[in-house]
C-alpha cells in the first residue's frame, strides 16, 4: 500500500478510561474481527489483564478502512510502563487522547498528553462513555479545550460500549493524522522495537515500526544496541492475530520472529538494522532502570530451580525486569529483583504464582540509596558513592556522611472539598506541596514532590481512602535528594535477622520500631527459653519485648512433705533453663516470615 494511505496511531488515556473497549469497537466497525469471534478486551490477551480490566502489555493491530491501512497501538495507561509508552509514541504519527466524560481530565491524562506532545504527535481529543447517565459532556469538553487549546467542535464524542461515534472517529483519523513522510524514510533498513513477546517454539518476537528499507523472511539482521545478529524466521502483521507476510515495508507496523532464546538481547527502544548494510540506530534509546527492589524466595527450598527458570522466562518478554541470586540465612536462596514500580512488582509476582504455580515469599520493597561514606574507596557508584539496593547492606550509621534517595514529582487531581484533609496526609508522607491550581469547576490540581520510599508506604490506598476514590495521581521520576533515614535491625534471641532489616525515616523510627516488634511478638511461637525481640538503630536498642518460655510443672508429682523439696526442684529447673539458653538457637518458623511480609505489604 502507498505511504499516503497509511495511518499509524496510538490510544493514550488515564487508567480505566476505555482504551481497550474503544479498540474493540474499531475492530468491529472495520470488519477486522468477525462478529462471531468478538469478545470484550480482545486486544488484552493475558488472563491477568482481562481480570483486572487493565492493559499490561501493549498490543498493535492493523485495520483496513475506506482504502486506508490503520495501524493502532493500544498502550498501557499506568505510570510504571511510561518508558514503553514513550517508545510506542515514537512509532506513530498521531494519538487519540481519550477522556472519560463521567470523570473528566485525570492526572495520568496530563502525563500521557505531555509525552505525546514531546514526540510531536497530532492529537485527536476524544470524549468517551457519552452514553452513560453520569456523563458530564459539556463540562469535560471545556476541560479538554482548555487543556490542549482546541475548539469544541474538534472534540469527538464516542461510546466504546454502544459504538456511537466510532465511524466518525475513524474518518477523523484518516483526515487529521498525517501519513508517514517519504523524506523521513531511510533507504537502509531501520526498525524501531517498541515491544516484544516470547514463544517457547519461536523465541523472542519483536514488535517493530519500519522506518526504512524492507525486511523479508530469511534476512540477516542485527540489534543496534546489543549487536546480536539473527535471521528473520518469520515476518508479519497483527490482524489482530499474528499473520505472516512476505515482507514488512517502510512506514508499516508488524512483527519479526528472531529465534533468540537468551534473555537480555532484545529490549524496547533498540533498532533492528541489516547485518550487511548497517544503518545507524534510531535516536532516543535508553535502558529502563529499576526503581523498586524486592527479594523473592520460594516457600519451599525445593522450588528454587523452578523459580530461576520462571524468572528467566519472564525476563525474555520484559527487558525492564532484572534479577540476581542472593542468599539469606533465614530464607535460604532467592533472587533480588528490580522493578519499574509497585504495579510492575505486583504483576510479576502474580504471574509467577499463576503461570508457574509457585508459592513465594516477597520481602518488603525498597528503593536504591546512594551513600557518601567516610571511606571513599568503598564507593562503586557515581561520584564515588556507595550504591545500596538491599536494606541489610546499608552501612552502619557511624560510617555515613550523607545518604541520597530518589524523589518523585507527583500530580494529584481531586475535588476541592478534600484539600483540607489531604494536607496532613501529605505532611505525614514527607511530601512538599509546591503548587495548587483550580482545575475545572470544583476540582484542584496539587503539584508536589516526595521521597519514592514514602510513595510505597501505602500512599495510593491512603489517598483513595481520604478522597473517597475521587482523586487521581500521576508521578514521574525526579532527582536524588539528601535523605534523613536510618537502618533498623531486628534481633531475636541475640541473633540478627537480616530478612527483617529495613530503612526507615528518622522521625518515624520509634513508632515503626514499636509496631514491628509488637507484631513479631504476636506471630512468634514461644520457645523453651526466654526470648527477647529487639529493634536496634543508631547503635542502641529502641524497642524490646520479652517472650516467656514454656515451663513444665516439675513439682506436680509431689503430694506433700517439706516445701524445700519443691524449691530444690524449681532451682534445678532454673539452672537447666540457664544452661539451655547458652546453647539455644533461634527457631523462626517459615510461616512467620510469610505473615510478616504479607502484613508489611
Amino acid at each position: 500500500m502507498e505511504l499516503k494511505n497509511i495511518r499509524n496511531f496510538s490510544i493514550i488515556a488515564h487508567i480505566d478510561h476505555g482504551k481497550s473497549t474503544l479498540a474493540d469497537r474499531m475492530l468491529e466497525v472495520t470488519g477486522t474481527i468477525e462478529a462471531r469471534k468478538m469478545r470484550d478486551q480482545v486486544l488484552d490477551s493475558m488472563e491477568l489483564e482481562r481480570e483486572r480490566g487493565i492493559t499490561i502489555k501493549m498490543q498493535p493491530v492493523r485495520m483496513l478502512w475506506q482504502g486506508h491501512m490503520l495501524n493502532l497501538i493500544d498502550t498501557p495507561g499506568h505510570i510504571d510502563f511510561s518508558y514503553e509508552v514513550s517508545r510506542a509514541l515514537k512509532a506513530v504519527e498521531g494519538s487519540l487522547l481519550l477522556v472519560d466524560s463521567t470523570q473528566g481530565v485525570q492526572a495520568q491524562t496530563l502525563t500521557t498528553l505531555a509525552m505525546a506532545r514531546e514526540s510531536g504527535l497530532v492529537i485527536i481529543p476524544c470524549l468517551t462513555k457519552v452514553d452513560s447517565p453520569l456523563s458530564r459532556i459539556e463540562e469535560t469538553t471545556l476541560e479538554i479545550c482548555a487543556l490542549i487549546g482546541c475548539d469544541e467542535k474538534d472534540v469527538l464524542k464516542v461510546s466504546g460500549k454502544t459504538g456511537e461515534g466510532v465511524k466518525e472517529l475513524l474518518e477523523a483519523i484518516i483526515e487529521r493524522i498525517p501519513a508517514p513522510r517519504a523524506e523521513e524514510i531511510s533507504q537502509k533498513t531501520q526498525a524501531l522495537v517498541f515491544d516484544f513477546s516470547y514463544s517457547n517454539h519461536k523465541g523472542v518476537i519483536v514488535f517493530v515500526r519500519m522506518f526504512g528499507g524492507r525486511i523479508a523472511k530469511g534476512d540477516t539482521l542485527s540489534f543496534a544496541a546489543s549487536t546480536q545478529q539473527f535471521q528473520a524466521l518469520e515476518v508479519g502483521i497483527f490482524a489482530p492475530e499474528a499473520t505472516p507476510q512476505d515482507a514488512l515495508e517502510a512506514g508499516t507496523i508488524g512483527y519479526i520472529v528472531t529465534g533468540i532464546k537468551q534473555p537480555g538481547i532484545a529490549s524496547v527502544g533498540d533498532t533492528i538494522i541489516s547485518a550487511k548494510n548497517g544503518a545507524p540506530a534510531l535516536p532516543g534509546y535508553s535502558q529502563p532502570r529499576p526503581v523498586v527492589w524486592a527479594s523473592i524466595y520460594p516457600e519451599s527450598p525445593d522450588d528454587f530451580d523452578e523459580l530461576r527458570m520462571a524468572l528467566g522466562r519472564l525476563r525474555l518478554s520484559d527487558s525492564a525486569f532484572t534479577f540476581e541470586e542472593e542468599v539469606s540465612g533465614a530464607l535460604g536462596r532467592g533472587y533480588r529483583c528490580g522493578f519499574l514500580g509497585m504495579l510492575h512488582l505486583e504483576i510479576i509476582t502474580e504471574r509467577l504464582r499463576r503461570e508457574f504455580n509457585l508459592e513465594l515469599i516477597v520481602t518488603m520493597p525498597s528503593v536504591t540509596y546512594e551513600i557518601e561514606t567516610r571511606n571513599p574507596s568503598a564507593g562503586s557508584g557515581p561520584n564515588g558513592r556507595l550504591v545500596v539496593y538491599s536494606p541489610h547492606l546499608f552501612p552502619d550509621d557511624g560510617s555515613i556522611v550523607k545518604v541520597y534517595e530518589p524523589w518523585v514529582n507527583i500530580s494529584i487531581i481531586t475535588p476541592e472539598t478534600y484539600v483540607g484533609t489531604l494536607m496532613p496526609f501529605m505532611y505525614e508522607h514527607e511530601a512538599t506541596v509546591d503548587d495548587i491550581q483550580q482545575f475545572g469547576d470544583d476540582r484542584v490540581k496539587l503539584s508536589a514532590t516526595m521521597p519514592l520510599r514514602e510513595l510505597m508506604r501505602g500512599f495510593f490506598d491512603g489517598l483513595k481512602s481520604i478522597t473517597s476514590g475521587y482523586a487521581s495521581i500521576a508521578y514521574e521520576q525526579g532527582e536524588l535528594k539528601e535523605a534523613d533515614v536510618v537502618r533498623m535491625d531486628i534481633i531475636i534471641g541475640d541473633e540478627l535477622q537480616p530478612a527483617f532489616t529495613r530503612i526507615i525515616s528518622r522521625r518515624r523510627l520509634q513508632e515503626d520500631a514499636e509496631e514491628f516488634v509488637e507484631r513479631l511478638e504476636k506471630l512468634m511461637p514461644r520457645q523453651q527459653v526466654v526470648m527477647k525481640i529487639q529493634a536496634k538503630a543508631l547503635g542502641k536498642i529502641i524497642s524490646s519485648r520479652t517472650m516467656k518460655a514454656f515451663r513444665k510443672d516439675v513439682t506436680g508429682h509431689l503430694y506433700g512433705g517439706d516445701y524445700s523439696r519443691k524449691l530444690k526442684l524449681l532451682e534445678k529447673q532454673k539452672k537447666g533453663k540457664k544452661k539451655m539458653r547458652e546453647h539455644a538457637n533461634v527457631n523462626i518458623p517459615h510461616d512467620v516470615f510469610i505473615k510478616v511480609m504479607k502484613q508489611g505489604d
